[in-house]
């Protein structure tokens, strides 16, 4: 059942928001764990099982957690200073135990599940470098939906609990809510316990502009993924699909519509769930930030995929670079190098450790390794090399805050992210490789608009695409500027929101890509 579909938006939802509606305000959040529960059974049935196993063994966790928590608070009390020194080394160490425990556990569920063949075939590559010719069982799993998203979402939980960040929950159904909220499980965002609880469990009566809010949201991203992105696929999925047929220009031409392609699917699926969680008064974090409008790599990935970025950066950079290890490390670069590479060196390292995480998340297969280490590679290079363009800049007496340079700024991050979403998006590292030789090479610019027309969309399906874009680019413009667009479309009168109102669906129902002749396309980023 695709967040897009019929059943979702008017059947599932709309049961859904009448019983919470009609549900006395303390088991209202019965009637979400329950649509969640429906909802994970239509689309991943007996696979649900690996979902409860990941919740009953942080809810645990926790539970072992409080525990050692409160009897050292007992303990402690009328001892000596070093006493409570090794009685608190001792509960340390058994916290320690317990998160280690709990977060392998559900990793492991996910390493199984996700990557097994991955790993055998690892396995099987490099015995045959030592003239070994294994022949290792294979096991293709089925995915249960959201995996990826809900093993984050639980790891983040239990590591909270143990730093004390706030104490675990005694409601197993409560926390079963929080893992498998219906509108973020298929691909988030990655929600935060102490962010998501209050509003998951203290019911909300019906509010109309918080119920009118949610609808033009859910109708911006339908608009996002129907009209723009999936027509674009057509395109994207002909070129992609044979590139050897193609001009330079025209693969160019598909990365770019790819990187348009996934960032109004991903960021209009993310409307369609933040506008279906705030019909019931719950906020889901920002995943998307105007991505577009970033003048370096780094700013980039800060707006896009907010909150996979930001698990990553609390829970693996943090982790790694504040480690002993990488302090130690700091302060000897610092000492025997100079301040900046001292403080830069350890960072890379870490974000070596993030990245190729990143990457590894996304799939299992040595070209997501490969995405998420181009991405390392870039910004390291950028970070290396601050000092020798704050000196040419110097020198050239060039405003580094002048438009024209951010504008240059803008566009080579951009060239960046195409090169890099091209390669996301072909089949191995090896295409991706001769559709980058083939840009440079065979460009072929003098065909460009006769070859476009041969991809699978005429004349009309790229004006649809391009004055799409173009009214994705007028909003994100007011937004970049700080205007709040649905704050200033609420202040207008009835006939004129009710008229943009009506363009919107008007503008889906019409120009969507969908029924006789158009192949329904799931969402890239529920793969994962």
């Amino acid at each position: 059942m695709s967040y897009t579909s019929y059943n979702y938006l008017f059947i599932f939802l709309g049961i859904t928001f009448i019983l919470y509606t009609v549900f006395p305000k303390k088991y209202k959040w019965t009637v979400l764990l329950s649509a969640s529960a429906v909802f994970y059974l239509i689309n991943s049935g007996r696979l649900i099982v690996f979902l409860l196993l990941t919740a009953v063994s942080i809810y645990f966790a926790g539970i072992f957690l409080n525990k050692i928590n409160d009897g050292f608070a007992l303990a402690k009390k009328g001892l000596e200073k070093e006493d409570r020194k090794k009685l608190k080394a001792n509960i340390i160490w058994q916290k320690k135990a317990v998160v280690t425990a709990a977060v392998l556990f559900i990793f492991g569920i996910l390493l199984v599940l996700k990557y097994s063949g991955f790993f055998i075939s690892a396995a099987e590559f490099f015995a045959g470098l030592f003239g070994f010719k294994p022949h290792f069982k294979t096991f293709k799993f089925l995915l249960p939906l959201g995996i990826s998203y809900y093993t984050l979402q639980a790891a983040g939980y239990i590591i909270d609990v143990y730093r004390g960040k706030y104490r675990a929950t005694d409601n197993f159904f409560k926390l079963a809510l929080f893992l498998s909220f219906f509108p973020q499980i298929v691909e988030g965002p990655i929600g935060r316990y102490d962010l998501l609880a209050e509003p998951l469990y203290n019911g909300h009566s019906f509010d109309y502009d918080r119920f009118t809010k949610g609808l033009q949201l859910m109708a911006w991203g339908l608009f996002k993924k129907m009209v723009i992105a999936d027509r674009a696929n057509i395109f994207v999925s002909e070129v992609f699909g044979d590139y050897q047929k193609y001009s330079g220009s025209i693969i160019l031409l598909g990365g770019v519509l790819y990187t348009l392609q996934i960032y109004a699917e991903f960021s209009g699926c993310m409307d369609i769930v933040t506008g279906s969680a705030e019909l019931f008064g719950v906020p889901l974090s920002q995943n998307f930030s105007r991505p577009f409008f970033s003048k370096t790599v780094a700013e980039f990935w800060r707006r896009w995929h907010i909150t996979l970025g930001s698990w990553l950066r609390d829970y693996v950079f943090y982790s790694v670079s504040l480690s002993k290890p990488f302090m130690k490390l700091s302060r000897f670069a610092k000492e025997h190098l100079n301040e900046f590479l001292g403080s830069l060196i350890p960072a890379s390292f870490a974000m070596f450790f993030t990245w190729f995480g990143i990457g590894f998340w996304h799939g299992a297969g040595v070209k997501y390794i490969i995405y998420g280490l181009y991405y390392y590679a870039v910004m390291m290079l950028g970070m290396y090399l601050v000092p020798l363009f704050a000196r040419a800049f110097n020198a050239a007496h060039i405003n580094r805050n002048s438009k024209p340079l951010n504008a240059l700024r803008i566009l080579r991050t951009l060239i960046l992210v195409v090169c890099g979403m091209t390669l996301f998006r072909a089949e191995t590292v090896g295409i991706w490789l001769g559709m980058i030789k083939r840009v440079f090479t065979g460009f072929g610019g003098g065909t460009f608009l006769n070859d476009a027309l041969l991809c699978g969309m005429d004349k009309q399906d790229f004006l649809i695409v391009i004055l799409g874009a173009a009214v994705m680019l007028v909003i994100s413009v007011l937004q970049e500027k700080g205007v709040n667009v649905r704050d200033t479309l609420a202040k207008q009168v009835l006939p004129v929101r009710w008229t943009v109102y009506a363009c919107l669906v008007l503008s889906v129902i019409i120009f969507g890509a969908y029924g006789i002749g158009y192949d329904a396309v799931d969402f890239i980023y529920g793969q994962f």
